[in-house]
């Protein structure tokens, strides 16, 4: 599947996040200044420019209980062996609640940790130890999409006055046949979905399981700034942004030419 997802990295920091709160901490305020050069010469790259980023799949990492999955409290017991290979910084993949189509990358509940994996107390102990030791964590996050099983979308598909309707791109039926956009998870190669309760088409440029979130919606856009606000005030020090670029849409979806 990493064939087909554009991996562009996009590091939310705590300090250009949407609420543009100040430091809570001094760790964060000693990070600040940290990052000011004192000879004169202007300030330091950012550390996410020139950093040692080690990528960490939950699931075939560590398995901590014998059942098979890799999970929080394996990645927990091999802190000191990942900090021996001189990381600076953890890349965690899709760590939350999740169905599963797509190895995490369908989220169903983006505040929640994926059970297989753990608690969020397991959560807590993971980024504290890293922290600890020096080592930054960043996440994974997709916000192009969600799963169909979140419960945006489970109250969307219900009906076209549901307020959550327009948290996804539609097209209606009596419109006729939606545009072709394409997607490479689909048998036919085709972005649309019929959704018989709506009599509408949702958009999903991924799996039929993944559909589009739609970001031209002021209340969608808060709702991930509020999300992404309550991993920044756990502690963690930035996102991944996944296929970032496809959040943005020309919700006309004039043909195109073939």
């Amino acid at each position: 599947m990493t064939n087909f997802r554009t991996f562009t990295l996009l590091l939310a920091l705590a300090s250009l996040a949407a609420c543009n709160k100040p430091a809570k901490t001094g760790e964060q305020k000693a990070a600040s200044s940290a990052a000011t050069d004192t000879t004169g010469l202007g300030k330091k790259p950012g550390w996410w420019k020139e950093t040692v980023v080690y990528q960490l799949y939950p699931r075939s990492f560590q398995d901590s209980n014998g059942d098979g999955v890799g999970d929080i409290k394996g990645i927990i017991s091999r802190l000191d062996y990942v900090k021996s290979l001189g990381v600076n910084v953890i890349w965690l993949n899709p760590s939350y609640a999740s169905p599963n189509a797509d190895n995490g990358y369908d989220i169903s509940d983006y505040r929640q940790i994926q059970p297989e994996y753990g608690t969020m107390a397991d959560f807590d102990v993971l980024l504290k130890g890293l922290h600890q030791r020096g080592v930054k964590l960043v996440m994974d996050l997709v916000v192009n999409h969600s799963s169909d099983e979140h419960a945006w979308f489970k109250q969307a598909r219900t009906s076209r006055t549901n307020p959550y309707y327009h948290y996804y791109h539609w097209w209606p039926a009596e419109k006729g046949k939606p545009p072709h956009r394409y997607s490479a998870f689909d048998v036919n190669d085709d972005a649309w979905a019929y959704n018989k309760a709506t009599n509408s088409y949702y958009l999903h440029y991924f799996a039929a399981k993944q559909p589009d979130l739609n970001w031209e919606n002021p209340k969608l856009r808060q709702e991930i700034y509020s999300m992404m606000r309550f991993w920044f005030d756990k502690g963690i020090d930035g996102f991944r942004m996944d296929v970032i670029p496809f959040i943005s849409k020309d919700t006309t979806f004039p043909a195109i030419p073939e």
